[in-house]
This record gives structure tokens, C-alpha cells and sequence, in this order.
């Protein structure tokens, strides 16, 4: 476990340096004290993509982000108490500080308790051709690529796992005898991988509507199988949750430089000149959270891609956007693929 001494942040830490040390953290959360080590803030995760909904700036100090009134108790707080507090305010984390204010030590709901299991379905679309990918996909299914030492695959599947989810579906169309074969003989341990398969393939939501009837109501995770993410998806369920979403979509945040000059004209006068603008997206990331309703309304038999599924449910119910700013590659082309090469070592880190 990381120390709480690993987290700290100075005001002049700006939100990309702050969101480094949360990713290497991996606490979720960082400490934000001044030169007397005082408590003076928290960030989180939730206050992180809440900056970058707002399009705060990545240089920003921290100090503009962070919770400058974070709950704390002192060091003489029996555990017990702390615990209730931390319950009835659906708190993960409780800054102990002592009479100064000076921060001593971070208690977590994960030092209290032990490590929550999910039962919620994960459905990992894993049925394309990987075209783009070709010749690598030439005999293999594009989600059995190897990034390391293993499939894309089974990287996704661990990294859930790591959260506490056991419960796995796979959709499957082009090569699936390939994808059934690398899980024989592997020790699944207390996990259950089931395979649903594509007769004609069904677009990237209609497979859903293959589900069996019996499946867990709770809300599903679905995933495109040939990304590679280091995503808190115990975060991104419970926003999905708090925020009483019947949809979630990750998103990501992504920034396109215009390369020219670009020239605002009015009644042929040049009115404005701005040199190089950037544009500012939020981009689909191919992870979402579906209310056991909304998964219902697929029907199984009609091709159907889920942005125009989420379209569609946007008058009807409530569609919430979850920004990533973990790591995050779609593995689509051959370039992205050599980088996810590259960046091996920083997945399993």
C-alpha cells in the first residue's frame, strides 16, 4: 500500500502533475499541505474529471480544483468512529491531522474493510475483424494480439479482476474458436467467462440482446476488447450509481491544434486573426455502464452500434459522461499497437 507521505501535493503543483501522483499513488486520492505540512486541501478523483468537464486548464494550480474543506478528524479518533464517519458521509478517505492542523497519517475504507467483489456483468466486445490491423489479425482475433507477454484480452480481464468483478461475458464472431481456446486449461480461479456468439455480426450494442435471461439486473460494464486502460472502474461504477445514470460513457478528453493561422472574415474585412487555435473534444472511449432496463431494449437480431443506441436513449433517460484520465489506447491501427508495446511496462507497473 502506498504511503500517504507519497501523495502529497504542494499548492504550486499544477493538475497534470497532480494527476500524475494520483495515478502513481493509486489511492485515490492526493493530499494537498503547505510548507508546514498542513492540511490545506484534497483532490480526488471525482474532483479531477469535474475539472476537466469544466475544460480547466491542465496547467491550472491545484489549489483551484482541490476541496479546500476536506472532513478530518485528530489522531485520538478510535477507528470505530472513524468508520461510521466515513460510512455516513460515503466517504473512502479521512485525513487525520492533529490540533495545528498538521497532517499525521490518511485512514481508507480499504485498510477498514476488506477488498469489495462486484457482481456486476462485464461484457467485452471482442467479435471484430481488426481489418485495420491486418496482417496481424490475418489468422488471430485482434483482441488475442499480444501487448507483453499476454493477449489484450486477458490484460482487460485482470485489470478487472484487480477491482473485484468475477462476472465476464465475451461476444465473439470472427475467429471464435480462437478466443474459447485461450481460456482452456487457464485457472479462472472464482471467475465465470461465458461466450456469446455472433452469427452475423451485430455492431458494437447489438450483441447485447444475446444475453441469456437470467443475467444479474445489476448495472453492466461493457467494453471494446481491443482497449487498453488503467481506468478505476470501481470509481466508474460507483459514479454511474451516485449520479443515477440509466447510461454512462467514458469519455476522453482530446485536443486537435489547427496547423494554420485561422482567419475570421465579416463582409470581407479580416475582424480576427488566431494563430494555431485548439479545439477541444470529448471523445468516446468505448467503456460504458447500462442499466439492466436499457439492456433489455436490444433485441439480438438488429445491427446496432451503441452511439447510436446512447443517441437514441438521450430524450428517454439519462445518459452521464465519465472523463478518463488514466491511461487510455485504442488499439485500431498498427501504430497503436507498436505504442501499446512501448508502453508495456507502465500497464503492469
Amino acid at each position: 500500500m502506498t504511503s500517504w507521505k507519497e501523495i502529497l501535493v504542494k499548492p504550486s503543483n499544477t493538475l497534470m502533475e497532480t494527476i500524475e501522483i494520483l495515478h502513481e499513488g493509486g489511492c485515490r486520492i492526493a493530499l494537498v499541505v503547505d510548507r508546514e505540512s498542513r492540511l490545506i486541501g484534497t483532490v480526488t478523483d471525482g474532483d479531477v474529471r469535474r475539472a476537466l468537464i469544466s475544460n480547466i486548464s491542465m496547467d491550472s494550480l491545484i489549489t483551484s480544483v482541490m476541496n479546500k474543506n476536506p472532513l478530518t478528524v485528530d489522531s485520538e479518533t478510535q477507528k470505530k468512529k472513524v468508520l461510521a464517519l466515513m460510512k455516513s458521509q460515503d466517504l473512502l478517505h479521512m485525513p487525520i491531522v492533529d490540533s495545528n492542523g498538521v497532517l499525521c497519517d490518511l485512514l481508507t475504507l480499504q485498510e477498514l474493510h476488506q477488498k469489495p467483489t462486484y457482481d456486476n456483468p462485464v461484457f467485452i466486445m471482442a467479435g471484430g475483424f481488426g481489418t485495420r490491423l491486418y496482417p496481424l489479425t490475418k489468422d488471430m482475433p485482434k483482441p488475442l494480439l499480444k501487448v507483453g507477454d499476454k493477449p489484450i484480452l486477458d490484460t482487460i480481464i485482470e485489470q478487472f479482476v484487480s477491482y473485484g468483478f468475477n462476472n465476464f461475458y465475451i461476444s465473439t464472431h470472427f475467429m471464435p474458436e480462437k478466443i474459447k481456446e485461450n481460456f482452456v486449461n487457464k485457472d479462472l480461479g472464482d471467475i465465470s467467462v461465458e461466450f456469446i456468439h455472433e452469427g452475423e455480426p451485430l455492431g458494437t450494442a447489438g450483441s447485447l440482446g444475446l444475453l441469456p435471461k437470467n443475467i444479474s439486473k445489476l448495472p453492466m460494464v461493457v467494453m471494446n476488447g481491443d482497449l487498453l486502460t488503467r481506468v478505476n472502474f470501481s470509481n466508474l461504477l460507483d459514479f454511474h450509481e451516485k449520479n443515477k445514470a440509466q447510461a454512462t460513457m467514458c469519455v476522453r478528453r482530446y485536443d486537435f491544434q489547427v496547423p494554420y493561422g485561422v482567419i475570421k472574415i465579416k463582409d470581407h474585412e479580416v475582424c480576427k486573426i488566431e494563430e494555431k487555435p485548439v479545439h477541444k473534444f470529448f471523445v468516446n472511449a468505448g467503456v460504458y455502464v447500462l442499466d439492466y432496463d436499457l439492456v433489455e431494449k436490444i433485441d439480438g437480431r438488429t445491427c446496432l452500434d451503441m452511439t447510436d443506441f446512447l443517441e437514441r436513449e438521450l430524450d428517454a433517460g439519462k445518459v452521464n459522461a465519465f472523463p478518463i484520465h488514466e491511461y487510455w489506447l485504442d488499439i485500431g491501427q498498427i501504430e497503436q499497437f507498436k505504442q501499446a508495446q512501448r508502453d508495456y511496462g507502465y500497464l503492469n507497473d
